[in-house]
């Protein structure tokens, strides 16, 4: 029978119900002991009737309670009330990450900080002997502070299906449905976590915690691209591309991930477990790596070479002074010259049925190419890195004609479609349209945030922020030179764009 407002078990009265299915109901409740809010989940009696399941629970709450960790949901009791079953939890705020992954794919910095907060909750709970078994996004709840894993070393699912007593507690643990997440029922709740288990776990092989570390590798594939590693029409066709396929590179999704990403997600997805990183640290260390360098996938330099012993200083002195003379000469007699370096590298169309845009753009970083390109009829833009062969196409950017440019950082690709000017985000995202432009003729993007364009065949250049607005004028030809001026934006729009904007910088 649900609770009501008021009621209470043991010390906690409750507040307001959270969530409601078959696996039980959650309660957002008052600690009147400590006056603080907490989450109490209330078990089915049919779970809290069975001994063996209630045994098993009191020692895995115990050992999980111990962690201490701001990544980790903690618990803080489990009790009986006149013979309510109930667990004690830190009340949470937010959104899970299934939720947030409904709406699209994380951006790049933001992924790659969850994940990092995520692989620290898994290496605390490893160290302490703890392995989650049942690592999803519907386990990961974002928060203001962070992520937060939730429901450690629970669950588990037993052969053909059935729910062994683990798996009951993982059930009775997890997040139940609710208006908000209505899809976790008894039943998706199972099958769902195929979604992310391990090869070995398919076969009935005890989980350790390299299998935590293939569902992450999971989650976090999914957490870039806005889609699952592995899929399937059934739970065998799913288990069987678990089993044997290779989810596509991320660079396919977003194409500004570092290599060094894709390399961490196929090094947790490998088949073979002895194939994986050992331990979560290992993989935390890699992730802070990334992110330490803003996602850039560059090598570290070389150590210097030490300097060899049992030279006399007196000779290293007097080859300093010789060099220390040479350099003076040379610089003296013939000013250096910088080496002139030639590169060469080939652009080609996305396919073969392709056909190039008449803008190619490169990026302010010297890193990406930008340019448009027609597959099947349908005109986007495609963006490459030059360390790379292919380039991927932008979503969102459908329709995309003329007059492509950056923003200063990069980070974003101005353009022109459906009679607006938009602004698309690289590394993954929605598309802004920031105001209307019926027959543009190029554009710039000023450090200011603030973008310089030609707005119709014969108007002037006007200015809008690049956060999106109303544009206001800043150039007005007189009759006289608007057929040259026109002509002059669509024969090199850039060059007269930049310089118009110094000009009046």
């Amino acid at each position: 029978m649900p609770l009501t407002t008021g009621q209470r078990l043991g010390p906690y009265e409750i507040v307001a119900a959270i969530g409601a299915g078959g696996m039980g109901e959650v309660y957002k409740a008052k600690d009147t002991r400590l006056d603080r809010t907490v989450a109490v989940k209330v078990m089915p009696a049919a779970l809290a009737a069975d001994q063996e399941f209630r045994d098993r629970f009191e020692r895995e709450a115990k050992s999980i309670s111990a962690l201490n960790h701001p990544n980790i949901c903690t618990l803080y009791d489990v009790g009986n009330h006149q013979g309510t079953e109930f667990l004690v939890m830190e009340f949470l705020e937010g959104e899970t990450l299934a939720e947030r992954l409904a709406k699209g794919p994380l951006p790049l910095a933001d992924a790659v900080k969850t994940a990092t907060e995520i692989a620290a909750a898994l290496d605390r709970a490893h160290r302490n002997g703890i392995v989650h078994r049942d690592l999803k996004p519907g386990n990961v709840m974002l928060t203001k502070a962070g992520a937060k894993l939730l429901d450690f070393g629970l669950a588990k699912v037993g052969a053909a299906g059935a729910v062994s007593g683990a798996a009951m507690t993982a059930l009775a643990t997890s997040p139940l449905p609710s208006a908000k997440n209505p899809a976790l029922t008894a039943q998706g709740a199972i099958l769902g976590t195929f979604q992310y288990m391990a090869p070995e776990q398919i076969e009935g092989i005890e989980a350790d915690a390299r299998t935590d570390i293939f569902a992450f590798g999971a989650v976090l594939y999914e957490m870039l691209t806005g889609k699952r590693a592995f899929t399937g029409r059934s739970q065998a066709s799913l288990m069987s591309a678990i089993m044997k396929d290779e989810p596509a590179p991320i660079s396919q999704a977003v194409p500004v991930a570092p290599p060094a990403l894709d390399q961490i997600i196929r090094h947790c997805l490998a088949k073979d477990p002895d194939d994986r990183f050992q331990t979560a640290h290992d993989l935390l260390l890699q992730l802070r790596w990334i992110a330490e360098s803003g996602g850039s996938s560059a090598a570290p330099a070389p150590a210097a070479a030490p300097v060899r012993r049992g030279v006399p200083f007196g000779a290293l002195a007097a080859a300093g002074l010789v060099l220390a003379a040479l350099s003076a000469a040379a610089g003296y007699f013939a000013r250096a010259q910088p080496e002139a370096r030639i590169t060469r590298f080939t652009v080609l169309p996305p396919s073969s049925k392709a056909s190039f845009g008449e803008v190619l753009s490169l990026s302010p970083d010297g890193k990406l190419l930008a340019f448009l390109a027609n597959v099947d009829g349908t005109s986007m833009v495609w963006v490459r890195p030059l360390d790379a062969v292919t380039a991927q196409s932008i979503p969102g950017t459908e329709g995309a004609s003329f007059g492509l440019f950056w923003s200063p950082d990069s980070a974003n690709v101005g353009f022109f479609a459906d009679s607006k000017l938009k602004r698309a985000p690289i590394a993954g995202g929605p598309v802004l349209k920031i105001c209307d432009a019926t027959t543009p003729s190029g554009g710039t993007w000023g450090r200011d945030d603030v973008i310089v364009f030609a707005a119709g065949a014969t108007s002037g250049l006007s200015r809008v922020a690049a956060a999106g607005g109303k544009p206001v004028e800043i150039t007005a030809p007189d009759a006289a030179q608007k057929r040259r001026r026109t002509g002059g934006l669509r024969s090199c729009p850039m060059a007269v764009t930049f310089s118009t904007w110094h000009a009046i910088r």
